[in-house]
């Protein structure tokens, strides 16, 4: 059997994005997750792919800009190879306008926008254009959200894969296996507490978030709505996800409890379409986020021929396309265009 070329730890979004990248520019490539694809926080139900405000640009939200734009090819490439949908759609994004303090800065970021967002607009149109979410009065819409259905893109990842050639270990069998070439640890939250583990400060933690899927059909057409800090995703399968809770302590990280409940009830009250819609899944699991609140990427510390990715926290699907594209580039041909922002050493 030919040895491998990259070994990818951790099979969420960014391990299968950076192992499908490696494997589309010809290397032979390896994904090992005990627990299987999608099993911590990419296995959730959410997928709001919405970029930062066009204002105070920094590095971050410039990777962000063309990790976003670079989504729509990446993922269709998967959905080509795989013969599965991802759940991506560029749909964009609407939020209400409230008050005037609230339209004069929507007014400035618009003006933004139209330099920093080259394509896409930010602008203030009337809430009927998008009846379907039953808002009035006026609303922001931006045209460079996107949506993805997290379970379904993982599944389609792992099918393009197998497909293409690359070997996806999972369960018993990846608990012994060994790790050829160059290794890619990928392994969200449990791979932060490793790298703090010895060092005298942590490198990063886990936040719990707690989420709703409601039976919506009708709705897949509209973009994604943000109103009063909720997330609102109409998913093209006729499901609409609602997201999510922001928990630093917690007890259990896999239960729901009363702050779902409260955020389903609020949901109703401010989302026309939701109010009697049933809830067919309640989901909950704790999403990794460095110190540095940014992905961290390149060489693990101390260990020659390993690398890491990981702290994708709440944009970790929106990133993934970006991210694949800058670990192949260190993997495959040792130069990159990472951020400094994002390197592990500014972690600690």
């Amino acid at each position: 059997m030919a040895r491998m070329d990259v070994t990818v730890r951790g099979a969420g979004i960014f391990g299968l994005a950076i192992a499908w990248e490696c494997l589309r520019r010809g290397a032979r490539v390896r994904v090992i997750d005990v627990h299987g694809p999608g099993a911590g926080s990419s296995g959730g139900i959410v997928g709001a792919l919405a970029p930062h405000v066009p204002e105070q640009w920094n590095s971050k939200k410039a990777f962000q800009f063309e990790s976003l734009i670079a989504a729509e090819p990446f993922f269709q490439s998967v959905e080509v190879a795989s013969g599965l949908s991802t759940g991506y759609g560029r749909t964009g994004r609407v939020q209400p306008v409230v008050g005037p303090e609230a339209r004069a800065l929507a007014q400035a970021r618009a003006a933004g926008a139209a330099t920093l967002w080259p394509g896409h607009r930010w602008e203030i149109v009337e809430a009927a254009r998008f009846g379907g979410w039953g808002l009035t009065g006026e609303v922001i819409y931006d045209t460079l959200s996107a949506r993805m259905h997290p379970r379904q893109a993982c599944a389609a990842l792992v099918a393009a894969l197998e497909g293409a050639g690359a070997e996806v270990v999972t369960g018993a069998a990846a608990i012994d296996i060994a790790e050829e070439g160059r290794v890619v640890h990928a392994t969200g939250l449990a791979g932060l507490l490793a790298l703090s583990h010895g060092r005298g400060r942590g490198f990063g933690s886990g936040v719990k978030g707690q989420s709703a899927l409601f039976d919506a059909p009708g709705l897949a057409t509209l973009p994604q709505l943000f109103i009063e800090t909720l997330h609102v995703i109409a998913h093209a399968d006729g499901t609409v996800a609602l997201g999510s809770t922001s928990e630093n302590t917690y007890e259990d990280p896999t239960r729901t409890d009363a702050q779902l409940d409260a955020l389903i009830e609020r949901a109703r009250e401010l989302v026309p379409p939701l109010r009697d819609a049933p809830v067919i899944e309640r989901w909950a699991g704790v999403r990794p986020r460095a110190r540095s609140r940014a992905p961290v990427l390149g060489h693990y510390p101390d260990r020659p021929g390993h690398y890491i990715a990981n702290g994708g926290f709440k944009i970790g699907f929106g990133m993934a396309a970006g991210v694949a594209r800058v670990m192949a580039d260190l993997l495959l041909e040792d130069h990159h265009d990472i951020p400094p922002a994002f390197a592990p050493e500014t972690c600690f």
